[in-house]
């Protein structure tokens, strides 16, 4: 290596986290910023409040108390001196009251001083384009939903299965999903509903989303089977997903790879009648 390494006088140097840097700069990025569209896409296909900005996007998504209905996924770092500005933010689109799900590529300052709780450092799980190693189980078949009626079914299995509780019928998936960057999925097991996966695509990535089984399927490879189907729905492109530490060996199992740890906090909704908190 010759001449200086030092960059010159006024020289920006990137840390890969401006707004003008390209989709394709890391997978790492392209991670952030299919997480960021998910919310932002599927609340402008339902008709839902949203808002992006150069710091976060997130959107209201759902009804009901699921912890994970509202998400809001930060696309920049986060200074110690903008917690509470970042937060003022999303309060703005998040009604008091409503429970919100912030994941952070980064470490964050504390938040819990401004209401929110930290719940986790999950992992980010990534798998490279490759061949499925084998076929679904005996008595499972899996569909994609094109219609209002299977969106309808795979919402029920969601709800149940996820859990997100407490959610009106279409207030979580509606038609408005079909026929965008968003695809569905049901496995059937020995003929009846019971898992469900979606897939969003954006910065030429593949975002694993919203995986559930019903109690009674679980372990019988219908879960497995939906999140098959979303994870190879554009069999060129990386998938990426957020996993528990729970679910990690079973994406593992499925070729993915575990890159980093993000960080996970939640802002409670209003306390229901009838516990101490609302007493």
């Amino acid at each position: 290596m010759t001449g200086s390494i030092l960059p010159a006088e006024g020289e920006h140097l990137t840390n890969g986290w401006e707004v003008d840097v390209p989709a394709d700069d890391t997978l790492v990025r392209r991670a952030v910023l299919v997480h960021a569209s998910w919310p932002v896409e599927v609340a402008g296909a339902l008709g839902r409040p949203w808002r992006r900005t150069d710091r976060w996007a997130g959107a209201v998504l759902g009804e009901g108390d699921g912890a994970l209905v509202n998400p809001v996924v930060l696309t920049a770092p986060v200074a110690d001196g903008e917690a509470e500005a970042v937060v003022a933010e999303i309060a703005d689109l998040v009604p008091s009251g409503t429970t919100y799900f912030l994941l952070s590529p980064w470490l964050t300052p504390d938040l819990a001083p401004h209401g929110l709780a930290l719940i986790g450092h999950p992992p980010l799980m990534l798998r490279l384009p490759a061949p499925r190693p084998r076929a679904d189980p005996p008595g499972v078949q899996v569909r994609e939903v094109r219609d209002a009626e299977g969106l309808a079914v795979a919402e029920r299995v969601l709800v149940e299965g996820y859990p997100m509780p407490g959610a009106p019928p279409g207030s979580v998936l509606a038609p408005g999903l079909l026929g965008g960057p968003t695809r569905v999925w049901v496995g059937y097991l020995d003929g009846e509903p019971a898992s469900v996966a979606a897939a969003h695509r954006a910065a030429g990535t593949t975002l694993v989303e919203y995986v559930a089984a019903l109690p009674a399927a679980r372990g019988r490879g219908a879960g497995a089977a939906v999140t098959w189907a979303a994870t190879l729905a554009d069999p060129g492109a990386p998938a990426v997903l957020v996993a528990s530490d729970d679910g990690r060996p079973t994406y593992e199992s499925m070729g993915y790879l575990a890159l980093e740890r993000w960080t996970a906090w939640l802002r409670p909704g209003a306390p229901g009648p009838g516990t101490d908190e609302g007493r």
